[in-house]
């Protein structure tokens, strides 16, 4: 009998990446997916507003406050055991949430959902870039983020198919079975121990881990309510106390969970993040107006306004791998300072928008956006990255994540306010297009003045 060998891809690089593609885009898809069925929940629960609304913000803020003490824990015992936790864990409670019977059950697996989700956002970035060389950074960036990317634009178009033919449950479930190929891939290329592992959990600051997650917890939960929630203007100038102690503190901690020093030393890699912090904050809103504008202004139903807001991150997904290369040979802060004047010009083309403004332009619009995102994007997380040692991968990922989170709640609050501002409590349905033309309007005026301060912010590093 013939003996048949068959060979193993010995390409270790090529099956990590694959790894964070997979976890990159299972991620992504499960949070932009579920947002079509919260309708579809709510009406088996009869759960409310306000509980409806914590099935994506207690995903949001577990997995925004636990990333950044999570990437110093896998910085300090391992990322790849981390990232293997993270991803199975995901898939379990995917997996769970197919069956849960009552709304709080659904909150806490969302929740613990968040907390292995920050478990993988903290990791596999930084396992990807460490193993290739700097000259390849951009370039396996750039396939990185248009995994995510490509998870939000499926996640709309599948999430929708998904919960019109078998219900919302099916949507967990095909999170699960992506997650479960993603840990076999994981655990076949991954080794049990990372080279990099350099301290113990012993050497965890536990106490500037708790007073980052209080500190974060309390601005975005005091960003998101500013507008509906009395107290939660106040949770605000609290958080600004908290972080000032966090600082404190981190500067004498003998292993802090941030390098808070780096900050000031490294003047580059404060702007980076700064930066992506204002892009993120002057971008995110802009798809939640648009599906305001399209269904209530223009009477699109909400698959015809997903199939036209589709097009910025499908631009995104297709052109973030050409980005990525091409930040390998053209500086980096250079790239994400055209691709954030792009959006720029994209927001401000928005603020004169009408009830009657061509389709095509919208779209025209939306592509411009997408491409200057995906044009700053990679590049700028590849400057990020550049800034620090190998060994402080898992924390700067996790920063960054941290910074994307922010600003997305940033973006949100400010819209809230600018409508509590004009609109009051008047339901978006009874308010007449003129009213919402101008939300948008001064909205996007100050979107696109945030997004040309993060241009010059972005210039900035060509003189550090």
């Amino acid at each position: 009998m013939k003996k048949v060998n068959i060979k193993i891809p010995t390409d270790t690089g090529s099956l990590t990446l694959l790894v964070a593609i997979f976890s990159a885009f299972v991620t992504t898809f499960s949070g932009s997916a579920l947002n079509l069925s919260i309708p579809a929940i709510d009406n088996e629960f009869s759960a409310g507003a306000t509980a409806i609304g914590w099935i994506i913000s207690g995903y949001i803020l577990a997995a925004a406050a636990l990333s950044v003490p999570i990437g110093r824990l896998a910085d300090l015992t391992g990322r790849e055991r981390i990232l293997k936790a993270g991803i199975i864990a995901f898939s379990v409670c995917s997996g769970a949430t197919c069956f849960a019977g009552s709304m709080e059950i659904l909150l806490l697996l969302r929740i613990l959902q968040g907390i292995s989700g920050a478990m993988i956002f903290s990791t596999n970035q930084a396992v990807l870039i460490s193993r290739f060389s700097r000259e390849k950074h951009g370039k396996v960036l750039g396939y990185f983020i248009g995994a995510t990317y490509t998870g939000l634009t499926a996640g709309p178009v599948l999430g929708g198919i998904l919960n019109h033919l078998f219900g919302w449950r099916s949507i967990f479930l095909v999170t699960f079975i992506i997650g479960v190929i993603t840990f076999a891939l994981a655990k076949m290329v991954l080794p049990s121990s990372s080279d990099s592992l350099r301290g113990t959990v012993k050497e965890m600051d536990l106490i500037g881990s708790l007073l980052f997650i209080i500190t974060i917890f309390s601005m975005m939960y005091g960003l998101s309510a500013y507008s509906t929630e009395a107290f939660a203007k106040y949770l605000i100038p609290v958080s600004v106390l908290l972080f000032m102690f966090f600082v404190r503190h981190e500067l004498h901690a003998q292993s802090p969970v941030i390098q808070v020093r780096l900050f000031r030393k490294n003047i580059g890699y404060l702007l980076s993040n700064l930066a992506a912090l204002l892009n993120y904050g002057a971008t995110f809103a802009l798809g939640y107006l648009l599906s305001i504008y399209l269904q209530v202004i223009r009477g699109f139903d909400s698959q015809a306004a997903g199939l036209i807001l589709i097009s910025q991150p499908l631009i995104m997904a297709l052109l973030s791998p050409f980005a990525g290369r091409l930040s390998d040979r053209i500086a980096s802060h250079k790239l994400a300072s055209f691709g954030m004047g792009l959006c720029a010009l994209g927001l401000f083309l928005f603020i004169f928008i009408s009830a009657e403004f061509p389709l095509v332009l919208i779209i025209l619009y939306l592509i411009i956006v997408g491409i200057g995102f995906a044009f700053f994007s990679s590049p700028n997380t590849n400057a990020v990255m550049s800034c620090v040692e190998p060994r402080d991968y898992g924390v700067a990922s996790s920063i960054l994540a941290t910074m994307r989170n922010l600003g997305h709640s940033s973006s949100m609050a400010i819209v809230t306010f600018i409508v509590a501002t004009f609109l009051g409590s008047t339901p978006l349905s009874e308010t007449d297009a003129a009213s919402l033309i101008h939300v948008m309007k001064v909205s996007y005026i100050v979107f696109t003045c945030l997004c040309i301060a993060g241009v010059f912010i972005s210039l900035k590093r060509d003189r550090v």
